[in-house]
């Protein structure tokens, strides 16, 4: 390797020691983005649901320590395994009732894990109304579309959908394995009356380390929200019911800008 690589690596290396390391730019970096850079906060607890709260009854979200699944012999489920841990799943059947969080946020970025099973299909709601789609996009050969696996999904007006963002690649891993979301969201703005004056807007998505979202205004509440206004600040909401789905590793911080490198 060239003497001069070697310096600037070095330099690097230091850096990222003495002042905390800043690698916002959507690019992947090794490890998760919480435990590289600073100012992170955990969304789950790694016991229980502390902090969240189900759209209705029952609400049968549950922890393990371990989520077993198995290709052959049961591959459109997901089990719970080893009591109380830090993996949530979405019930024993994978139907339960949305989760949403305690609290609000404005603008954010938002990390977190999830895994599915075979034809599952969940979603992230930023505020509870804009959806970033979890799907079983696997092995997909069909056109992309928002109702794939990091589609900003459609509006539902007039009994059709409208509008959604189709990602930018298929980046989807099989069912069995653990994905990861990135996003990085500005929220709504409204002046001093309460009139919405901007748009929220997915800034960017990265997807398993893969950018598959750029600047995709959301007009409005995708479909499948939350049945609450617009509004500065909203909480997040996890769906609940199409299909087993497991979540770890939920952390935010307040919106940053990207470096551009």
């Amino acid at each position: 390797m060239p003497i001069r690589i070697l310096v600037l690596l070095a330099a690097v290396s230091l850096l990222a020691a003495q002042q905390g390391a800043q690698f916002n730019d959507g690019d992947a970096h090794g490890d998760a983005p919480y435990m590289l850079e600073d100012g992170w906060t955990s969304l789950f607890n790694g016991r229980d649901v502390t902090g969240w709260h189900g759209l209705g009854q029952p609400n049968e979200r549950f922890t393990s320590r371990a989520v077993l699944w198995e290709r052959l012999l049961g591959p459109t489920r997901l089990i719970g395994m080893g009591g109380a841990g830090d993996r949530m799943l979405n019930g024993s059947h994978g139907r339960t009732v949305n989760l949403v969080t305690d609290q609000k946020f404005g603008d954010i970025e938002l990390y977190l894990e999830f895994m599915l099973a075979k034809g599952s299909n969940s979603g992230v709601y930023l505020h509870g109304l804009y959806e970033v789609q979890i799907f079983d996009s696997f092995g997909s050969t069909e056109p992309i579309t928002s109702s794939d696996c990091g589609g900003i999904y459609h509006r539902w007006i007039d009994n059709k959908g409208v509008g959604g963002s189709a990602p930018s690649r298929n980046a989807c891993r099989r069912p069995g394995e653990w994905q990861s979301y990135h996003i990085w969201f500005r929220a709504p703005r409204f002046d001093a009356s309460g009139r919405k004056t901007e748009n929220g807007k997915f800034i960017r998505v990265v997807f398993n380390g893969l950018s598959i979202q750029e600047n995709v205004e959301v007009d409005g509440p995708t479909r499948a929200a939350m049945d609450h206004p617009e509004a500065a600040m909203n909480p997040i909401m996890l769906q609940g019911d199409h299909g087993p789905v497991a979540f770890r590793n939920i952390y935010w911080r307040p919106l940053r800008p990207i470096i551009e490198r």
